[in-house]
């Protein structure tokens, strides 16, 4: 049974398919039965361009686990790369002495 779990994001990137790069324009996270892998129901990750048609296309079948997973790693790749812009690019950033002369 489908579960019509569904959740459509704006995406900003590229993917790559076999040899061929494509820029994205949409990521979709769903929840269903795997099409591919050897599963049951998995979280289904696709990133896509429908402007550019079927074949730009880049998925993945997950285990609810491995999802979490996943999650977890992007959660700290985030605050990580959050407290990086923030020091490159002055905000947050502590004030130091600068001593003249």
């Amino acid at each position: 049974m489908c579960t019509s779990i569904v959740e459509i994001a704006r995406a900003e990137g590229m993917a790559k398919r076999g040899a061929d790069w494509f820029p994205l324009s949409q990521a979709v996270v769903a929840y269903d039965h795997a099409r591919h892998a050897p599963l049951g129901d998995v979280i289904t990750l696709d990133f896509l361009n429908a402007g550019l048609g079927p074949a730009a296309r880049a998925g993945v079948e997950l285990t609810l686990e491995t999802a979490k997973e996943l999650r977890a790693a992007l959660d700290r790749a985030i605050a990580a790369a959050e407290i990086e812009e923030a020091e490159v690019r002055g905000k947050g950033a502590v004030p130091r002495l600068v001593r003249l002369g």
